[in-house]
C-alpha cells in the first residue's frame, strides 16, 4: 500500500505509516550507508591513524586513503583518528589538538562496555581541550567513536 514500509520480524509483520518518506525509508535500510560514509571520508582522504586498528578498518582505510600516516601527524592530514584502549592513550588528545588547525576533524574511537575508558571520559578530555564534540557513531560491533572539532569560531 503506498506510504507503507513493510518488514517481516520474526513476530510477524511490522507497518509503518510513512506516508511521502516510505520509500526513502525502504531505500536506506536495503542500501545501508559503509563506515567511511558514516565517518565522512571520501576518496583520496588525507588521514592518520594514531592506535592499533582492526584489520576491517585498515582494509577499508587502504581503499579510500590508501597513503595514510600512522601515528606521526601529516601536515596535511584532514582526518585523525585515535584508537585508545586505555587513559594513557586517550590523553594524547591533549597533544594532538595543539596541533590541529583548521577544519581538522579528530575521532576518537575506544572500546563500548568498558568502565575504564568512558563516553564521558572521552567528552571530558574532548572539551578540556577546547574541541567541540559533534557526532558520536557505533564504528564497529565492538567500539564507539566520538567526532571533535576546532569550534567554528576559533579556526
Amino acid at each position: 500500500m503506498d506510504g507503507e514500509l513493510r518488514l517481516q520480524s520474526p513476530g510477524g509483520p511490522i507497518v509503518f505509516e510513512l506516508g511521502s518518506y516510505a520509500e526513502k525509508w525502504a531505500h536506506k535500510i536495503l542500501n545501508p550507508k559503509s563506515r567511511m560514509e558514516k565517518l565522512g571520508l571520501k576518496q583520496g582522504a588525507k588521514v592518520t591513524v594514531i592506535g592499533k586498528m582492526e584489520p576491517k578498518f585498515e582494509a577499508e582505510l587502504e581503499k579510500t586513503a590508501s597513503d595514510f600516516e600512522r601515528g606521526a601527524i601529516a601536515k596535511d592530514t584532514e582526518w585523525i583518528f585515535l584508537i585508545v584502549d586505555t587513559q594513557k592513550e586517550l590523553a594524547q588528545a591533549t597533544n594532538i589538538a595543539k596541533v590541529m588547525k583548521g577544519s581538522v576533524a579528530l575521532w576518537i574511537v575506544y572500546r563500548k562496555g568498558r568502565k575504564d575508558i568512558t563516553e564521558m571520559d572521552v567528552l571530558n578530555i574532548g572539551r578540556k581541550v577546547g574541541l567541540k564534540d559533534i557526532k558520536v557513531m557505533s564504528f564497529s560491533p565492538t567500539h564507539t567513536a566520538l567526532k571533535f572539532v576546532i569550534p567554528a569560531d576559533k579556526r
